[in-house]
């Protein structure tokens, strides 16, 4: 902490940050893109686990293949929805941790994710553990219901 006249300068690395505001700023862009990701997958499990436990417990208490097979197509679509918000974060991710070094070659102000496509994928998003955790078991129990009512 640095003293002045008017008492102690209470800001947190003040002094010591190396990075310039507008690198700081353009943290705070790729941040709040990353966490607006991570809010649209969050939403999306909602509504798949919502539309799934409805169509599961019409499927089942009607002994209907027809909606148990037609459960399939939301939960896939979500799914894959799911799994392209995995990616975006990711990417985001890469590029944050890009800017944030001093030295970086990244242009001021971009958002520019093209250079990171090549290193990750959309199925091993759409493939990663907790994503198939999650859509996985749906899918388990759609396919447990369809198998019961055939």
């Amino acid at each position: 902490m640095t003293s002045t006249s008017d008492g102690p300068d209470m800001r947190v690395g003040a002094e010591r940050s190396p990075l310039g505001e507008d690198r700081i700023k353009h943290l705070e862009f790729i941040q709040a893109v990353i966490n607006r990701m991570a809010t649209n997958s969050f939403f999306v499990k909602g509504w798949v686990l919502t539309l799934a436990a409805g169509l599961l417990t019409v499927s089942a208490s009607q002994l209907s293949w027809k909606i148990a097979t037609v459960g399939l197509v939301p939960l896939l679509c979500f799914w894959s929805l799911d799994g392209y918000f995995l990616q975006q974060e990711r990417l985001f991710r890469r590029l944050y941790d890009d800017v944030r070094h001093v030295d970086s070659s990244v242009e001021m102000m971009s958002m520019n994710v093209g250079p990171y496509l090549a290193r990750t994928s959309f199925l091993d998003a759409a493939l990663s553990r907790t994503l198939i955790l999650f859509h996985g078991a749906l899918l388990v129990a759609d396919l447990a219901v369809l198998a019961a009512t055939l």
